[in-house]
Formats: structure tokens, sequence, C-alpha cells
């Protein structure tokens, strides 16, 4: 049996448990990670495109226990008012509070516990074919380098949450940039995840993933699925994989974006549960400072660092994961 752990970098440290790795906060500037799980705190949401506006929704309705306001900043003004105002009239019918929607500028986007990167160039139009994600590489690396470099250059010290497409490779960018490895974090497994719940939940022969399931990677062509971690069935989980991956696919042959499940899976809810240490699915970078990439698997934040499900692996599926993340740090 395998472990992801061995994919850790040697010059990174680590603390071993049982089912679990720890990657602790570098020493310098992590002083607001330092407190998760957080209560009443502020997050910051770059750019209200329709991932934008719909991770917005998500947050402000389901974020009440732990987020207290969010910032937005868009190029836009008209589209920053229109979500200042709509947003912030959603409420539960006994008013109960909700996190208040703030209209902020450019130079307020760092101050924040989290810091949300949902801005996007070139996404392609629908009919498009082909691994829609990485077409978006390019152009969207020289934004996230930009903003990330301004980050670093603030002083930031929270969370630096990339949302956008494709998450892991841009994840790399950000760190490029100065900022620290533990404050960097993609969210786009999230929806992979849901995703194959959901053909679990239709296909009884990948029933399995409902309790056993494990989904590892990148957001796009290199996902790894596992129907099972205790039980792992090497073609039922490719069949499964294949099935996540190209469900984004059908909805755009459809004529439609697909973009409501990826800004609840990926972003609000596993945001949230970032937030309040819970475990989630997102990327955790495992090099050091010369070499490696970010990595979906399953981990939650912690007072000290990173904590990173390590289970026992079939050789096979380790070989996957394995294989994703070689290719991950190719795309450097």
């Amino acid at each position: 049996m395998r472990y992801i752990s061995e994919l850790v970098s040697e010059n990174r440290e680590m603390a071993l448990g049982s089912d679990k790795f720890l990657l602790p906060f570098d020493s310098g500037r992590t002083r607001a990670l330092r407190g998760v799980p957080v209560k009443g705190c502020r997050v910051n949401l770059l750019a209200l495109g329709d991932v934008g506006g719909s991770v917005l929704t998500g947050l402000r309705l389901l974020g009440g226990e732990t987020i207290d306001s969010i910032g937005i900043y868009d190029v836009n003004q008209a589209v920053l008012r229109r979500y200042e105002r709509e947003i912030n009239q959603i409420c539960y019918p006994d008013g109960r509070k909700l996190p208040r929607i703030e209209i902020i500028r450019e130079d307020q986007l760092f101050d924040c516990t989290m810091f949300v990167f949902c801005a996007s160039k070139g996404v392609p139009p629908v009919g498009a074919g082909g691994d829609v994600r990485m077409a978006q590489l390019e152009a969207n690396r020289e934004l996230v380098s930009m903003f990330a470099s301004k980050a670093a250059a603030s002083g930031f010290d929270g969370i630096f949450a990339v949302v956008s497409d494709p998450v892991d490779p841009l994840c790399r960018a950000a760190l490029d940039c100065g900022l620290e490895p533990g404050m960097v974090r993609g969210y786009g497994l999230g929806v992979m995840n849901s995703r194959a719940r959901y053909f679990a939940e239709h296909h009884s022969k990948y029933g399995m993933y409902l309790d056993e399931g494990r989904a590892f990677g990148p957001h796009g062509e290199d996902l790894v699925i596992a129907n099972s971690i205790s039980n792992y069935d090497d073609e039922l989980s490719k069949e499964l994989t294949e099935l996540a991956v190209t469900s984004n696919l059908v909805t755009r042959a459809d004529g439609f974006k697909p973009y409501i499940a990826p800004a609840m899976s990926s972003g609000a809810l596993s945001l949230i549960a970032a937030l309040a240490g819970e475990w989630h699915y997102s990327s955790v970078y495992l090099g050091d400072d010369k070499d490696g990439a970010f990595l979906g698997c399953r981990n939650r934040l912690t007072g000290e660092g990173v904590e990173v499900e390590n289970l026992p692996l079939d050789d096979k599926l380790f070989d996957r994961i394995d294989n994703a993340y070689r290719h991950l740090i190719d795309l450097n």
C-alpha cells in the first residue's frame, strides 16, 4: 500500500500521524490562519461574473456562523452596485444574521482573513471542445500573478483562495509571486467529488463511492476518482472518473455554462468549510521552494497548519495520483 505523504518533498517539513499528516505553517506571515477555525471573519471576493456572483450568493446564505462580512470588488461599478443591493436583500423570514455585503476599493482587497480570486479572462464559449479549463491558463495566470503580487506586497497574512480555472496551475503562479505555501489554496476539486457522488447515486455499481470513495488531483482531465479506498476497483474508478470529468461538457452541449455546481461545491461550501476548520476538498502545495505542485485532496486547516488525510492506497490508485501530480509539476 502507498500513501499521499510519499509525494511530499523531502525538503518540506511534515509531521506524520496514523491516518493524516500535517504541513506546518511557515514561520512568516500566516497570522490570520493561526486562528482557524474562525468566527466573525472578513472575506473579500474579486470579480462578480457567473462564478463570482454564485459564490457570493452561497457565502451569504450559508456562511453566517463563520463570516461577518464580505467585501466585493469588480471593475464594473454597475455590477458592484447590483450585487450589493440584491445580495443584501436576501434574508431568512426570521431575520437571522447573515454576512453583510460591502463594496470595497481595490486597495482594500487584502484587508481580510480570506481573499477569493474569481476573476477570469478568455472563458471558452458554449460549444467549445477539449479541456476548456486549460484553455484559460495563460490569460488567467497573468491575472492571478498580478493580484498575488499585490497581496504579497501588502503583507497579507490570510488565505489566498483560487476558484478560477485551471485552479492548480494558478495556485502555483500565485505561490511564485511571494506568498507562502500555507496561504495559497485551490478550490476546484469539491465539484468533482460532488459529480462523482451524483453518478454514484444514479448508478448502483458506483454506490460504494458515497461512503468509501475519494477524489484526488486537479479539476480537469488528470482527475483521479477512487470508487473506494478500502475496496478499490481500478476499472470502475476510471469509469466514474470519466463521468465526473466530462459532466461539464454535457452541460455545455445542452447550451449552458456549467458554473452553478462548481461555484457552490468547490466554491462557497468548501470555502466555508476551510474557515471552519472542517474536512473538505481543496488543493494543497506538496513541494518545496524549488519544485512541486498543488494537489487536490481531502484536508483541513488547523491553527498549526494544513492537515491532509493519509489513508493507505492501492498501488494502482497511487500510481494514478502520482501521474497526475507529475503532470501538474510539468505545467509550472
